[in-house]
């Protein structure tokens, strides 16, 4: 039995990763520096990992060179890469959107004869296909919507919250179903729908707030029914799409025997914290639900763009404490932005694993896609989670049994060298973790 060890320091802000091999040996009974494995200890199956279509990352994708745009959709979806294997797309406009819009945006259209799928097309619809062409096969999307048209919402606009006027929520649940019968009859696969994004957050851009009770009735009396008349019923319903702090009263709200078949799993954020506890607790409370992170991003006004090691150590240290707290899925935000973070019509920049320079051309790889990879690339889908323990909480840590063997991914975000011995069963490897480094290691 052998351990190989793929670890990525960043020396003068240049990335360097190692191989290394070491080889098991008998198990001393040392009590200490342990990262102990115990594969008979199994917990949720992993889906994969994906990212987010938005305009603003589309319409940056439009603007790079061919072999540009081949280089980075094969890292990110090609099966030797990142095995990105799942995308988002908002449901009209969104904060990363060009400007506002609406596919149908008239009142007096109840029949949506004026539904227009031209934003869509124009710039998402080319990223998404040769996404689809890199990965070798149909993408399952996710679907998320903003706001809905402005003239449904008590505000009169896409902006600054408002919520949706009562005598339009069979008209709203109606209207997302045509979307999705868009994107199907042009041969795209719809698999995922969250029914608001961020239903909690009044916003400076698109947004619109709900009650968990107004959630829950939306989708009882409106959503579900809508699915089945149009024949969608096979579409996962994911309900909050928000952050983790209130997260578990919200599923208790909207999960009980009258819902329980409507809904697949809950889409969550990363931006009030960790809050693993909570999806701990979800996943106790309502077995055989999903947990999906359906976005995370760095964002500028909040965190320093000047520190992307940090950032990065950050979206490790998350993706391992949702995993470990039995995340299934996770979309990162956009897949792509311009050098300042943007475009973004409201000016709510943040970074992404890929940034296009738009003075020199210049496709840059950042931080963030490399700690993404540490996960993507070595945690592929189908790959079941097991159980840990580690003597330190300096390294942060999580494990998954593979087709292959185990694959541990192992964070040392401390500024000393960290040493370990992983044990699986009676047998030992001794590694050593840099300073500052992420590691991922295969067990065969």
């Amino acid at each position: 039995m052998n351990l190989t060890s793929y670890t990525t320091i960043y020396s003068n802000n240049q990335k360097l990763t190692t191989e290394t091999q070491v080889s098991f040996e008998e198990d001393q009974g040392r009590e200490t520096e342990l990262i102990n494995l115990y594969p008979q200890a199994t917990y949720q199956t992993i889906d994969g990992f994906g990212g987010a279509i938005t305009e603003s990352a589309a319409y940056m994708y439009s603007l790079m060179d061919p072999s540009q745009k081949k280089a980075m959709l094969e890292e990110y979806f090609g099966s030797e890469n990142m095995k990105y294997r799942f995308v988002r797309i908002p449901i009209d406009s969104c904060d990363f959107s060009l400007s506002h819009y609406e596919a149908d945006g008239s009142e007096e259209d109840e029949s949506f004869q004026l539904f227009s799928f031209q934003r869509v097309q124009q710039y998402i619809l080319p990223m998404l296909d040769d996404a689809e062409k890199a990965y070798g096969g149909k993408l399952p999307i996710m679907l998320s919507p903003w706001s809905p048209p402005a003239y449904m919402k008590t505000n009169q606009e896409r902006n600054h919250g408002g919520k949706l006027k009562r005598c339009y929520w069979q008209r709203w649940a109606d209207y997302l179903c045509r979307y999705i019968l868009e994107y199907q009859s042009r041969n795209y696969h719809v698999t995922m729908l969250t029914l608001q994004n961020e239903p909690k957050a009044v916003q400076t851009w698109d947004s619109c707030v709900y009650t968990a009770e107004e959630e829950k009735e939306f989708l009882r009396d409106y959503m579900w029914p809508a699915l089945k008349k149009h024949g969608l019923s096979h579409i996962e319903i994911y309900i909050w799409d928000h952050n983790k702090e209130r997260l578990l009263e919200w599923a208790e709200t909207i999960i009980d025997e009258e819902t329980r078949h409507m809904v697949a799993g809950l889409a969550f954020h990363w931006y009030s914290g960790d809050h693993f506890e909570a999806l701990q607790i979800f996943k106790e409370r309502f077995p055989g639900k999903k947990l999906v992170l359906s976005e995370a991003c760095i964002e500028f006004s909040r965190f320093e763009n000047e520190n992307s090691m940090f950032n990065a150590q950050q979206y490790a240290h998350d993706i391992i404490g949702n995993l470990n707290a039995g995340m299934n899925l996770f979309l990162d935000w956009n897949l792509l932005l311009n050098e300042e973070g943007g475009p973004n019509h409201v000016n709510n920049f943040c970074d992404a694993p890929f940034l296009f320079h738009r003075d020199t051309h210049e496709l840059e790889a950042g931080k963030l896609q490399a700690y993404i990879k540490h996960f993507s690339h070595f945690i592929p889908a189908g790959s079941i989670r097991i159980g840990l323990s580690r003597y330190t909480d300096q390294l942060e840590a999580v494990a998954f049994q593979t087709k292959e063997g185990i694959s541990l991914v192992v964070l040392n975000r401390t500024a000393q060298l960290l040493p370990a011995y992983i044990r699986l069963s009676s047998r030992c490897a001794r590694i050593h973790f840099p300073a500052n480094s992420i590691t991922s290691c295969l067990i065969r």
